[in-house]
């Protein structure tokens, strides 16, 4: 992954992060990038850890095991990189030696960046030079400009109020929601169409058609969920109980989690048709600990 790569597909995390925790995106972004090494250390590969966050007294969830400042030390280990993300903010937000931090504005990247060093993030004595050459060489600071647009969670920059002065802009983003998966996705109109769907958010049809395990003909019905970005390989709920007229796709839409994950998990082929009042796992905790735990 590269530079660019890192931020086109973190940004709008770091954003939403900076939104409910008041932690500056460039910030999250920076460390995210650094401690990561643009997602491809080995921590952030295998253990979507992009933040070095190691497990410290408390943490029950599943760990990876590295070399550190000492051998076999103990990371947090998660499902996917978002929640590292929602972990990094409360992370900062919820420990005493931070709480200085947050006194400073979120466009006071410098601050923060230098906060971060003096309450011991991390041991490096450059820390703080290397978050900020990362910001000013990737222009991170202008993501910390980025405001809610009221009723939505698509953002819109400071610097460029007339954005938000555009009925016809500020109507196509509010069509856009956030899954509780952390997925962008739309809910069709009549008539809508693959095709018609992925122009109107200006994507490739092949996107729409793979994002949502959809076929060349899918027939979509108005008020069905249309994803814009890949599915999760698990779900926040660990299960799922059928309801009438359900099937393996509509609860793969409906949790937001890829078909072939679900199949996995539940052992079960394609065309499959559960049955009312069946148990669909969604996030198959028992293997996943098995696998982390190499028990």
């Amino acid at each position: 992954m590269s530079k660019t790569d890192y931020v086109g597909q973190y940004a709008d995390q770091a954003i939403r992060e900076m939104h409910a925790s008041d932690v500056p995106a460039s910030i999250t972004l920076a460390q995210g990038m650094l401690e990561s090494d643009y997602g491809n250390s080995p921590l952030a590969k295998y253990a979507n850890n992009h933040f070095g966050i190691k497990c410290h007294k408390g943490w029950e969830g599943p760990t990876f095991i590295q070399d550190d400042d000492e051998q076999n030390e103990c990371f947090r280990k998660y499902y996917e990189a978002y929640e590292s993300y929602k972990d990094h903010s409360k992370f900062l937000s919820t420990r005493d030696r931070y709480a200085s931090l947050f006194d400073l504005k979120t466009t006071d990247y410098k601050g923060w960046a230098r906060g971060l060093k003096k309450a011991g993030y991390a041991t490096n004595p450059k820390y703080a030079d290397l978050l900020i050459r990362i910001i000013e060489e990737n222009e991170l600071y202008k993501y910390d400009k980025m405001v809610k647009l009221k009723d939505t969670k698509i953002l819109a920059s400071v610097d460029k109020p007339d954005l938000r002065q555009e009925a016809p802009q500020v109507l196509s983003i509010r069509s856009v929601k956030v899954s509780t998966n952390n997925i962008k996705y739309v809910l069709a109109d009549n008539g809508d169409t693959p095709a018609t769907i992925a122009k109107k958010n200006e994507m490739g049809l092949w996107q729409i058609l793979k994002y949502n395990d959809f076929d060349k003909r899918q027939t979509i019905m108005q008020g069905d969920i249309v994803y814009l970005q890949p599915k999760r390989n698990y779900a926040t709920d660990e299960f799922h109980i059928v309801g009438a007229g359900e099937s393996l796709h509509s609860i793969s839409q409906e949790h937001g989690v890829k078909m072939k994950r679900l199949l996995k998990m539940n052992q079960l082929s394609p065309n499959y048709a559960p049955e009312v009042g069946e148990k669909i796992l969604l996030r198959d905790v028992g293997r996943i600990n098995e696998h982390l735990t190499g028990r």
